[in-house]
C-alpha cells in the first residue's frame, strides 16, 4: 500500500449516521472524492444456513432476512456484501425490502431498539467462487479478502452478521484496538 492510499475502518459502519446524512459508505467514498454507490440484488426471508446460524445464534435452517448488495466505487463492482438480520429483529422491516434504508441500515435497527455495542470481525483471504469471481471481474488467479463481521447488543445478543468479499488491489483494513479503560 501507498503513503496516501484509502484505509476503510469499520468503526463508521458501526454507530447510527446523524439524522439527514447519507449511508456511510457514500460518505466515505466522497472524502476520497469519489462516488460511492450500492445495488440491492436481493432482499428478503431467507433460510440461514450452517454459518449464518452459528454467527446469529439461530438455528441451522431457520428463517432471517437477508440483504445482498454490490458496492460499487465509481461504477465499478468493489465488494460484495450479504448483511444477515434475525427474523425477530428484521422480519417485517425495511431490512427485508430492495428499497435503499434514508440513514443507512444501522440507523435503522437503532429506531428499532437494536443498537451495536461490539463488533468481532474475521479476515481471510480465499479464493473465490465463480459467482464472486464474475461479479467482480477478477482474474482467474486473483484471490479475495473475506471480512466477517458480527454486531452485538449490549446484551452480548447478535443483531447484525455481514459477509464482504472484495479484491485485495487497494485495500487497506485499519483496526484500534483498545485495552481496559481510559
Amino acid at each position: 500500500m501507498a503513503e496516501g492510499d484509502p484505509v476503510t475502518t469499520s468503526a463508521r459502519y458501526l454507530a447510527p449516521s446523524e439524522a439527514g446524512t447519507g449511508d456511510a459508505w457514500a460518505a466515505e467514498a466522497a472524502v476520497e472524492g469519489r462516488r460511492g454507490t450500492q445495488e440491492i440484488v436481493r432482499a428478503g426471508e431467507a433460510v440461514a444456513s450452517d454459518r449464518v446460524a452459528r454467527l446469529l445464534d439461530v438455528t441451522e435452517g431457520a428463517r432471517v432476512v437477508e440483504r445482498r448488495r454490490v458496492m460499487r466505487l465509481d461504477g465499478v463492482p468493489c465488494e460484495l456484501t450479504d448483511t444477515y438480520y434475525p427474523l425477530a429483529i428484521a422480519g417485517g422491516t425495511a431490512l427485508a425490502g430492495t428499497a435503499k434504508i434514508r440513514g443507512g441500515a444501522v440507523r435503522h435497527l437503532a429506531a428499532l431498539g437494536h443498537v451495536g455495542v461490539r463488533a468481532v470481525e474475521d479476515v481471510a483471504a480465499r479464493m473465490p467462487t465463480e459467482d464472486e469471481r464474475a461479479a467482480l471481474a477478477l482474474d482467474a488467479d486473483t484471490p479475495v479478502l473475506e471480512l466477517v463481521r458480527l454486531t452485538l447488543d449490549a446484551g452480548d445478543r447478535p443483531i447484525q452478521a455481514d459477509v464482504m468479499v472484495m479484491p485485495p488491489d487497494g485495500q487497506r483494513l485499519r483496526y484500534e484496538i483498545r485495552i481496559g479503560r481510559g
